[in-house]
């Protein structure tokens, strides 16, 4: 019969013995440490997979164009003097409920031939081009062409914002765009609008529309997915049918 003492309870170098009442007690707090444990590691799971994923943004353009303008006015929501970047700059912001790594790279002629070094895993291009400086639009489009054409960067979203609207004599986005030839590029999509850095004309917009565009690109991944599984299933039944089934041969007529 098992028994127990207090005096064995207080740490007595004898054996102990405990009673049945005492190891249930012993099995609840270990399972109720155990609940506890899966608990905590379930919330570490799902503050892991419950983190969004930021998306990677790759800003170009000329040098001047506005660029770092750009970024501050987005992230700040107001209007900062800016010195000519030399190298790059890198932000995170929030843009309502998209999380954006935007990558701000100078645009002097003696950095453009390092742009190719930012294009790995970008997912959004956005290009600035100064609306106000009509004598380098030509020498914009060609950088801007170099950049598509690169394997890197066929897939990437394409916003393009002609910036400096607000100075006397600033080309209209439908020129800018003719003269760019934004209307030939095929199997991207891309939209332009004129902006300010100053006022913030265009920035929200022009951000708004890749929000939506990100969100129905990730929708479009997600039905193609089950549209593959379901496909998969399919040829797996079809295999499995035909593996089972005997097909007897038609009688050759003579």
């Amino acid at each position: 019969m098992l028994r127990s003492s207090p005096e064995l309870l207080k740490g007595s170098t004898d054996t102990f013995y405990c009673t049945n009442t005492t190891k249930s007690i012993i099995q609840e707090e270990e399972q109720t440490d155990q609940e506890k444990n899966n608990k905590d590691m379930g919330k570490g799971l799902s503050k892991l997979f419950s983190k969004k994923k930021e998306t990677r943004v790759l800003m170009l353009g000329l040098d001047a164009a506005g660029k770092t303008s750009l970024l501050y006015r987005v992230k700040l929501k107001e209007s900062v003097p800016s010195v000519p970047t030399v190298g790059f700059t890198v932000e995170t912001i929030k843009f309502h409920n998209t999380s954006f790594t935007i990558w701000d790279v100078g645009g002097q002629d003696k950095i453009r031939n390092l742009w190719r070094h930012y294009y790995v895993g970008t997912q959004v291009l956005i290009y600035v081009i100064d609306s106000s400086d009509r004598e380098r639009l030509e020498e914009s489009k060609q950088q801007l062409y170099r950049v598509l054409n690169d394997p890197e960067m066929r897939e990437p979203l394409l916003l393009v914002f002609a910036n400096k609207c607000d100075i006397v004599g600033a080309m209209p986005v439908d020129e800018i765009s003719e003269k760019l030839g934004l209307n030939q590029l095929v199997n991207r999509k891309w939209t332009i609008f004129a902006s300010c850095a100053i006022t913030g004309q265009g920035v929200e917009e022009g951000f708004s529309w890749l929000q939506d565009e990100l969100l129905l690109s990730n929708k479009g991944k997600k039905k193609s997915s089950k549209s593959s599984k379901s496909n998969n299933n399919n040829n797996n039944n079809a295999a499995s049918s035909s593996s089972t089934n005997t097909i007897t041969p038609t009688p050759i007529q003579t």
